[in-house]
């Protein structure tokens, strides 16, 4: 059986296991070898970054080709109206082409762990969270969108990938589940990353500090 890391992406955390310098990179949480990330995660943004140690699964679960949704908790400025949800749900037009539609709706602020640092919220003006689900991955898309639509993204949080979800994950915890193996017909392709493995347990959400790599 395939490999399946579920991993709680910390602000200001890499999607990659060596740090840049600046960033801590997964290295300092997953004491893992032998997986690689499904897609990224941007360091400013929180939640769900699944690894695995099948090229073929990583690449089902990254490539958009593929339509797997990808579920976001977003804090944004103020309280978008049903003109601009509108425009979210039929696409928005950005530099790179226009988003293909997306599902979204204002949601209640869910129960999430503080954000370390704090987000800057302006004094006086509101903020609302929404759901949004896309099928897409393009960089940095929903701070785009959102911005577009005229509410700038303060806090985003990826709460689920297909019907793979955070569960009860704090930052920085993880666990391993086990991935069903592809119809053989499924092309083949090479994990593109380091890989690194272990066995299903939760760090302690606190980064490791012991110089280890995974290369």
């Amino acid at each position: 059986m395939s490999r399946l890391v579920l991993f709680n992406k910390p602000f200001g955390v890499l999607s990659q296991f060596t740090s840049d310098g600046h960033h801590p990179g997964l290295a300092d949480f997953l004491p893992i070898k032998g997986v690689y990330a499904a897609g990224r995660l941007d360091h400013d943004s929180e939640g769900l970054l699944l690894l695995t140690d099948d090229g073929r699964w990583q690449q089902r679960i990254a490539d958009p080709a593929h339509k797997l949704p990808k579920t976001y908790w977003v804090q944004v400025e103020n309280v978008p109206d049903d003109e601009a949800l509108t425009a979210l749900r039929r696409g928005i037009e950005l530099r790179d082409g226009r988003t293909r539609p997306a599902e979204v709706r204002r949601m209640a602020e869910p129960a999430l762990w503080p954000r370390d640092p704090p987000i800057r919220q302006r004094r006086h003006i509101p903020t609302c969270w929404l759901e949004l689900r896309l099928r897409e991955g393009r960089n940095r898309q929903v701070r785009r969108m959102t911005a577009a639509a005229g509410h700038p993204t303060l806090r985003l949080v990826r709460h689920a990938i297909g019907d793979w979800d955070l569960g009860d994950l704090a930052p920085g915890e993880w666990r391993e589940l086990a991935l069903p193996p592809l119809p053989a017909n499924t092309p083949r392709r090479k994990p593109a990353s380091v890989r690194q493995t272990g066995k299903p347990q939760r760090s302690t959400g606190k980064p490791r500090r012991d110089g280890r790599q995974s290369r």
